[in-house]
């Protein structure tokens, strides 16, 4: 049965709350109780929404995170119209990756989970799936301004500087450091910007 409008307010109040519970204390050792004095709900309202527990709600939060990842990017990814807009998303990703730091609210989410369960694939496998597409889009408009060599496959090109920022990521996770992200970045944006120069 779908949530009323206020229902739904509701849920995304729940589900919100937990999300900030999980950022402010960086690793998940947030419990039920934390997330309902936060959010004033009741557990009745909280297992009305989220009648799996913990697990349905840290689904629902790994979700959201999700969906900010995409959102903390916009509207530079998706207005990769110029060189100069590429360099501004690269800006964005960089600027946003070197802020969190260590604490990926994603991937702490993600891994309370169980790593990889069906669930946490799908949104892996989601999130992925839209970065990959909004950055496809950006190559092709491009090699429609003549920008990008129109023998490149957006689409490929797209999953290769994605799977260069994530490794990016996770090293800055581990490390601390920017630097193989900014170059990943750096690398796969000139050879986008080289593709029309190897075509002649």
């Amino acid at each position: 049965m779908p949530l009323t409008r206020k229902g739904a307010a509701t849920r995304q109040r729940i589900v919100e709350g937990a999300a900030d519970q999980l950022r402010e204390q960086g690793v998940f050792a947030v419990r039920l109780e934390d997330v309902m004095a936060r959010t004033a709900t009741s557990k009745s309202q909280l297992f009305h929404y989220f009648p799996g527990g913990k697990d349905e709600l840290l689904l629902a939060v790994a979700r959201h995170e999700a969906s900010r990842v995409i959102d903390d990017q916009q509207p530079e990814l998706g207005s990769l119209t110029s060189w100069d807009a590429w360099q501004r998303w690269r800006e964005k990703v960089v600027s946003r990756y070197r802020t969190q730091g260590s604490d990926c609210p994603l991937h702490a989410s993600l891994a309370q989970l169980g790593g990889t369960t069906d669930a946490t694939r799908t949104v892996a496998r989601d999130l992925l799936g839209r970065w990959q597409r909004q950055l496809a889009v950006g190559i092709s408009h491009m090699q429609g301004n003549g920008e990008i060599a129109p023998g490149l496959d957006a689409d490929r090109e797209a999953a290769a500087l994605l799977a260069g920022v994530q490794g990016g990521v996770l090293i800055l996770m581990s490390t601390g450091s920017s630097a193989h992200l900014e170059a990943a970045l750096d690398l796969g944006i000139a050879h986008l910007q080289a593709s029309v120069h190897r075509d002649h």
